[in-house]
């Protein structure tokens, strides 16, 4: 997950500003330019560095100081240009960018990206030639998702000031999101060529070898960029990532539990930590998880969905109809989810809500073997023969070496009185699991047909498959008694 940082706008109404790229590179900081460098989501060590090896060139006064504070700089890198003492080069610059600029932070800052972008655009008309603008813009693209346009307005700052590695590394970063991990690898290697010290770069180079399944390549990544900046909790969130889909879930805990260390607030890391505990089979220490998650992101829907099915796990079923009706009312999109509520309708033997819940769950994945299955179950239940009947027919079609599946379609048709079918469906249970239950089920269809020699077979082979369970016996004796009374 990329850090989200506040997002601030360099704006100028009169003369184009030199290109934030060329002031980081050789020039000192100017207060527009470091606002530039907070939309860009430059990270506060990176920040912080380029103060040290440039400078700044102007003065803070106290009107300054205020008005970078509203733009919401971090206050550690207002603290870094407080200490700085400014260069030789103090020059002037447009007041008028900074009051622009505190308006579109606030925007930025509660998350109106879509506003602050449209503050932007005729600034980057009339100055195509600021790189800055153009990287700002891209930002603010990424955080709209809209990585295409995002792109095209990167690869332009990236023209305009090629050597610039927070630029490619950017890139490399918007090339992941968007799906082509291979272009993410190319620009975060460009990024690094520029500048190897670039701890954001290896990073994004570790997010573009984990997005072809260079799971190791990918560490060794995050390892890089650790070492350049210590103590990061996203990058220890990435590295959890790849050491689940490794497969090591007792690592991808121990990383995430030190990202949560670094940042208690982290709801994304106790989310994904609930989740690898639950692959474990620690399912009270999952719910924990996902209960402060809730508690950090109460809106956050994919909380509600996983502690509802981990409840369902436990057989906590009211806790579980609790949290997935709750987020149905938040999002009645949501996919997911509607096979745990029915199965906890069913333990309370509400087969109607249990039945109303698969029926969304069928429609959402219609390609479903199981949910068409434990539709028709529980239209079985809910004593409705006849409407189960197609759906555990396409489930036999979904999934036909089921024996589970030809075992509940041939219920549903013993019971509409189908029996030759039923015998059918009951035969290919059988010779898919040769199990007692399926051997008793294909005899009482047998009895009903009045098949009785065929049945009593079928009934001592379940008895001797399963000596202890009662049941077969039983029935085995009752037959062997009618069989004689008909005899005499």
């Amino acid at each position: 997950m990329k850090p989200v940082s506040l997002v601030v706008i360099l704006i100028s109404l009169s003369a184009a500003l030199p290109s934030l790229a060329e002031e980081a590179v050789s020039k000192p900081a100017s207060p527009c330019s470091i606002l530039a460098w907070q939309i860009a989501g430059i990270s506060t060590p990176r920040f912080e560095r380029s103060i040290h090896e440039h400078g700044i060139g102007f003065r803070l006064d106290n009107h300054l100081r205020h008005e970078l504070q509203s733009a919401g700089l971090d206050a550690s890198i207002l603290r870094t240009i407080s200490e700085s003492k400014p260069s030789d080069e103090v020059s002037q610059w447009d007041s008028s960018c900074l009051d622009q600029l505190v308006g579109v932070a606030k925007a930025s800052g509660e998350g109106d990206y879509v506003t602050a972008g449209d503050r932007l655009r005729p600034l980057l008309r009339s100055q195509q030639e600021n790189s800055d603008l153009h990287f700002a813009m891209g930002e603010l693209l990424l955080r709209q998702e809209r990585f295409e346009d995002s792109l095209d307005e990167l690869t332009q700052a990236a023209k305009l000031t090629p050597g610039v590695s927070d630029i490619h590394a950017r890139l490399a970063y918007v090339f992941y999101r968007s799906g082509d991990a291979d272009s993410a690898i190319s620009e975060a290697r460009t990024a690094l060529s520029i500048d190897p010290k670039n701890a954001e770069a290896f990073q994004d180079l570790g997010l573009g070898l984990y997005g072809t399944g260079q799971y190791t390549a990918a560490l060794h990544a995050y390892e890089e960029s650790l070492n350049r900046q210590p103590e990061n909790a996203d990058v220890y969130f990435d590295i959890a990532i790849a050491l689940h889909d490794r497969g090591d879930l007792h690592a991808s805990a121990a990383a995430y539990q030190h990202a949560i260390r670094l940042r208690p607030q982290f709801w994304e890391a106790h989310s994904n930590l609930g989740v690898v505990l639950h692959d474990e089979g620690r399912l009270h220490e999952a719910v924990a998880e996902y209960q402060e998650a809730k508690h950090l992101a109460p809106r956050e829907a994919s909380i509600r969905s996983n502690l509802g099915n981990t409840y369902c796990d436990l057989d906590e079923y009211e806790a579980a109809i609790r949290e997935l009706k709750a987020l149905y009312e938040m999002q009645p999109d949501w996919e997911g989810g509607h096979s745990c509520l029915a199965r906890a309708f069913m333990v309370r033997k509400d087969y109607q809500s249990a039945v109303s819940e698969l029926r969304i769950a069928v429609e959402q994945n219609p390609q479903g073997a199981a949910e068409h299955r434990v539709l028709g179950q529980a239209l079985l239940l809910a004593g409705n023969a006849a409407e189960a009947l197609p759906e555990l027919r396409a489930a036999v079609a979904l999934n036909p070496a089921s024996a589970l599946v030809h075992h509940e379609l041939g219920t549903a048709l013993y019971e509409q009185d189908h029996l030759d079918a039923a015998e059918k469906e009951f035969r290919e249970a059988l010779r898919l699991d040769p199990s007692p239950e399926n051997h008793y089920s294909l005899a009482a269809c047998l009895m009903t047909m009045n098949r009785n020699e065929e049945a009593l077979a079928e009934l001592e082979t379940a008895s001797r498959l399963a000596p202890a369970d009662r049941l077969y016996r039983a029935r085995k004796e009752e037959l062997l008694k009618l069989m004689q009374a008909v005899a005499h």
